[in-house]
């Protein structure tokens, strides 16, 4: 019984870092299987996110983070005449959106690609929309990566930011140490609108639905002064 237990306590040793580090990046084999749920368990956060941002059907859209993909599914839908690209910093992450989106891909209206949020490999003012979907807690520089997401916007762009974990909820006990384990950023509603308005995105806007503890962040780039 007492080396059942210790082989059991050692298992959980090994087994737990590797699950978090799975969460945080999955790999291309195992991940795949995190890539799923996060498919399935995020689906009802993203509707209730997008409805606060306006898609154009001509939009030209980034996911950044896009997982499992199946949030550039649902954008891909909306922007019915547009072009959608997810980018994620996780091979796990890629191949399984690429498996999800393989039917848009194919038709030229989907496009994902290996990339870090701080470097995205992209011109200047190329997106109408830019979406993060449960992904900012991990961003290696909150505030520098903002601005490069800014950097790929175009002028009077969107992004939106869409999350199931904030400072302040009535799950904070169960939250807080889980994010610490994660090595995730977990901020307030307030402190996410400072984190807009820092990196000079306007019209900004925080959207909560405290039944469920869901945080929802819009705003613009500004303007370019130079037009009308």
């Amino acid at each position: 019984m007492v080396i059942r237990q210790i082989l059991a306590i050692a298992g959980a040793v090994v087994a737990v870092p590797y699950i978090l580090r799975q969460v945080r990046k999955p790999t291309r084999w195992v991940g795949r299987f995190f890539v799923w749920t996060m498919n399935q368990s995020h689906s009802a956060l993203t509707d209730w996110g997008l409805a606060h941002v306006e898609i154009a059907k001509d939009a030209t859209i980034l996911d950044v983070g896009c997982g499992g993909g199946r949030t550039i599914q649902k954008l891909a839908q909306a922007a019915s005449a547009g072009r959608v690209v997810g980018v994620d910093y996780a091979v796990g992450s890629v191949e399984g959106s690429r498996a999800t989106n393989a039917t848009a891909i194919r038709a030229g209206r989907v496009e994902i690609r290996q990339a870090s949020v701080s470097q995205l490999p992209f011109a200047e003012s190329t997106f109408d929309l830019v979406t993060a979907v449960e992904t900012h807690y991990y961003w290696p520089d909150l505030p520098g990566d903002v601005r490069e997401i800014l950097r790929v916007t175009k002028p009077g762009g969107a992004l939106v930011v869409i999350a199931e974990a904030y400072k302040g909820t009535r799950m904070d006990l169960v939250q807080r140490p889980a994010m610490a384990l994660l090595r995730a950023k977990l901020m307030s509603a307030e402190e996410h609108r400072r984190w807009f308005q820092d990196a000079g995105l306007v019209q900004v806007q925080v959207f909560e639905e405290k039944g469920h503890g869901w945080i929802c962040v819009t705003g613009k780039k500004a303007p370019d002064p130079g037009r009308e």
